[in-house]
Parts: structure tokens; C-alpha cells; sequence
């Protein structure tokens, strides 16, 4: 089995699906290794190269073996090509996306497969494998800081990736002052409600933790507004009930920041209704009320903030299915190539 890790393309990913120690297990479990350099990846080249793995030049993909599996996590590039390869990555392409018709016609194109991460899942259809974690951890960091920068009568400038969670917490108490500050969390018993309550409690937020059982009534929730930040961590569907109605701007409230984390604004069944489309590293925070101050921060690729500690996570749950790769139209793989055979 050829596993070839491709160099990410998108403007700010550092991630990368598997680390050195992850590749040097795959190699002495028989697999070849191929990784691409990478001017951009947080672990740098050399240390692949001394895990025993072949370096190809960056964005070389195209040419690899035709059995080989190209292994990326973000978007391919956008040129049309026939996609001929198996490919592991997340596609985004199974919810209607016109981008990811486009994706899909390229397989068709070229015969090739997707394996998508996202549908990467157990017998009980569990996902095996996310980011959800560190999406949580630093959504919440970066709603931090668009309340400290809200508490100064400033709106929150850039923000760029870390090279450790210690930096970012080291950050964050820079900038944050002694004035106490509570939080809300539904979907706090998931991977992102996990990761955002435990970046509260080392900043000192006290944090409410709801879940499914919290919210069971269907609504309204006026404790939403009487917590200065709210981090909405479950994923829109059918049925989600409105955690933030259109009218909270004008409503008395505590609330000032809003952590869209799930960061699903062009769904119909979006929990948050004050916005309409994501925000970015260049403008974190987007004003959606004045008098009092209330803003949304909804970046949708949270977890690059912090790739480091991404990477490491992410590699050492999807080693394991890896590393049963030969089998791969069975298990978790089997599964996913089924969902990409229903809508390609």
C-alpha cells in the first residue's frame, strides 16, 4: 500500500492528516510513504525525511502512482483536472455544495474515489476521526479576545495561527483584564463543547455547560443572554431549535460575544440567526449590533489556529485506520466509498 501526503493549498492551513511518528509506523507496517515538501506545513520536511519517508516535490500529486492513495486534508486545487487517484480528504461535497458537484464530476472524470474524512465512521456511525476538539479550543480563545478588544472600545484586528496552545493561553492572558466573565456552551458533551469548556476554565470564565437535555424544550432560551459570550457547538439539522432569534441585538442582555463555532450560517436550520456568513482571520469579529456592542465570531477553519496540536491529535485517531488501508473497501472505508458511490 502507497501512501502519498500531498502539501495543503488552502491560504492559512499548516495541518497535515499524519505526523512523523505516524508515517514511521505505516513504514515498518509495510506501507510506502510518500510526503510532499511543504514550504507552509507546521512539521517541517526533514523530520518525514527522517522517519523514513520518500519526499516528493510540493503539489506533485498529479503524477503519483496509479495505486497509490493521495492523502490531503483540505480542498484540492480548483483546475478542473479528471481526479484518476483514490483520494482521503475532506470534500465537503455530499450536502448540495456547488463545489462539491464540481468535485464530484472530476471523479466521475477521471474514475478515481473519494474517501471522505467527515464520513469516516464506526458500525454505530460514529465519526473516527475530526478536529472537533481544537475547533472548540480555539473558537473560544478567539471569542476571548473579541471581548477583550469589545472592552476597550476596539473591534478585534487579525489573527493567525499559533505555534502552540501554550502561546495562544499566553496570549489570551495578555490581553484579557480581571473583570469576571461567564459563558454558555450548548453542545457541551460533544468533541467542539468539550474543547471550548476547557479553554474557559484555564482563562477563568466560569461556563455553563448545557447539552440535548437543556435544550429539549425547544426554546426560547433567555439564559442565552444573560452570560456575556454564548459558543453554539452542535451541528445545524432538521428540527435544531433557535438558540439566538433575529431580534437579540435589541433585547436587554449580558451577551457580547457569540461563538458561532459550528459555523453553519448559510443553512436554513442555523441555531443563529443575527448573521449570514462566516467571518475570517482578517476581520474575526463581525459587528452585528451597536448600543450595547454584540458580535459574532464565526471562523470555519478554526482548528488551523493551532495545527500543531491539530496534527498530532487528528494523526493519532485516524492512524489505526490507516494502517488497515489494504483493506479498503471494507470497515470505515468501505463506508465512506458507499456514500461517495450514492451521490458521485
Amino acid at each position: 500500500m502507497h501512501l502519498w501526503v500531498r502539501a495543503e493549498q488552502r491560504d492559512n492551513e499548516q495541518r497535515v492528516g499524519v505526523v512523523p511518528d505516524g508515517a514511521a509506523d505505516l513504514i515498518a507496517a509495510g506501507f510506502t510513504v510518500t510526503v510532499e515538501d511543504s514550504a507552509t506545513r507546521i512539521i517541517p520536511t526533514d523530520a518525514y525525511r527522517a522517519a523514513g519517508c520518500t519526499i516528493a516535490p510540493e503539489g506533485s500529486w498529479p503524477g503519483a502512482p496509479a495505486d497509490a492513495v493521495i492523502f490531503g486534508l483540505k480542498e484540492l486545487p480548483d483546475d478542473g483536472t479528471p481526479l484518476t487517484h483514490r483520494h482521503i480528504m475532506f470534500g465537503h461535497a455530499f450536502k448540495g455544495q456547488p463545489s462539491g458537484r464540481v468535485l464530484l464530476d472530476r471523479f466521475n472524470a477521471g474514475g478515481g474515489t473519494l474517501y471522505d474524512l467527515e464520513y469516516l465512521t464506526d458500525a454505530d456511525g460514529r465519526r473516527v476521526a475530526a478536529f472537533g476538539y481544537w475547533a472548540g479550543y480555539a473558537g473560544a480563545a478567539v471569542s476571548l479576545l473579541c471581548l477583550a478588544a469589545q472592552r476597550q472600545g476596539k473591534h478585534k484586528g487579525p489573527v493567525s495561527a499559533y505555534p502552540t496552545a501554550q502561546a495562544m493561553r499566553e496570549d489570551l492572558r495578555a490581553q484579557l483584564d480581571d473583570t469576571p466573565t461567564s459563558a454558555l456552551i450548548i453542545g457541551a458533551l460533544g468533541r467542539v463543547g468539550t474543547g471550548a469548556a476547557d479553554l474557559c476554565r484555564e482563562m477563568n470564565v466560569d461556563v455553563t455547560l448545557w447539552d440535548m437535555a437543556e435544550t429539549a424544550s425547544g426554546g426560547p432560551f433567555p439564559e442565552v443572554l444573560q452570560h456575556d459570550l454564548f459558543f453554539n457547538c452542535i451541528l445545524a439539522r432538521p428540527g435544531t431549535p433557535v438558540f439566538v432569534p433575529l431580534d437579540t441585538g435589541s433585547q436587554p442582555r449580558t451577551l457580547r460575544v457569540i461563538g458561532d463555532i459550528a459555523c453553519d450560517p448559510d443553512s436554513d436550520f442555523s441555531p443563529i440567526k443575527v448573521y449570514s456568513h462566516a467571518t475570517t482571520w482578517a476581520a474575526p469579529a463581525l459587528r452585528v449590533h451597536d448600543t450595547p456592542p454584540l458580535d459574532v465570531m464565526a471562523i470555519d477553519n478554526l482548528p488551523s489556529l493551532l495545527p500543531l496540536e491539530s496534527a498530532q491529535d487528528f494523526s493519532q485517531q485516524v492512524l489505526p485506520h490507516l494502517m488497515v488501508l489494504q483493506d479498503i473497501d471494507n470497515g470505515v472505508w468501505g463506508r465512506a466509498r458507499a456514500i461517495f458511490a450514492d451521490h458521485a
